[in-house]
């Protein structure tokens, strides 16, 4: 399994000649890595096997994180990837860069959604409205009835207004279109979750 931790840089895209025409891709530029190894975890010490990974540095680091990374760096963010073969293809200290990619590659990308605050049902969850005449009066967007007849309550799971957004979301079935070794960059087709600077996690399938 091959995975990084990137940063959301932006959109773009890219200009493919084919036989017949010239293709236009849109794609989403992201800055990926490089990124250390700061833990191997075990089945016998966690559990489970993985690698942990740090990415991008930070002036300041509290003393836990201080002891726990020791000489290896002070970074932003530190995440764990699950994988078989931890203790194998990996040692601590050992950086993760866009080099285990390779265009054409199948990904999915990690990422928190943009936060839109607190929404209605029409926005949310895509109601359609009450009718805008024949009697309706500030009630065009609201979401009807939540069970006041039967069952004489609240379902839970009801579609209700409230925050949305602002949530892990994963994007399957994405794809390298190229990379840009010395720039750190892997451009990658379609769009990806997130704000722009915003952290996401791109892990082959």
């Amino acid at each position: 399994m091959k995975f990084i931790l990137g940063k959301k840089i932006g959109m773009s895209q890219v200009f493919v000649d084919d036989e017949k025409e010239r293709e236009v891709i849109p794609v989403t530029l992201v800055e990926a890595g490089p990124c250390i190894v700061t833990k191997i975890i075990t089945k016998e010490n966690d559990g489970y096997k993985g690698v942990q990974i740090g990415f991008s540095e930070k002036k300041k680091i509290n003393k836990p994180l201080v002891g726990h990374l020791k000489d290896l760096g002070k970074f932003r963010y530190i995440k764990e990837f699950r994988t078989e073969k931890s203790d194998k293809e990996y040692k601590l200290g050992d950086k993760v860069d866009i080099s285990v990619f390779e265009a054409g590659d199948e990904v999915k990308v990690i990422g928190v959604s943009k936060a839109k605050g607190f929404q209605g049902v029409m926005k949310r969850h895509g109601f359609k409205g009450g009718p805008a005449s024949h009697g309706q009066k500030h009630s065009n967007r609201k979401g009807g009835s939540i069970g006041s007849a039967f069952p004489e309550h609240v379902i839970k799971g009801k579609k209700m207004a409230g925050r949305m957004g602002g949530e892990q979301v994963t994007q399957l079935g994405l794809k390298i279109v190229s990379i840009d070794k010395d720039k750190n960059l892997l451009l990658i087709k379609g769009s990806v979750p997130g704000n722009i600077g915003g952290l996401i996690k791109v892990v082959t399938r």
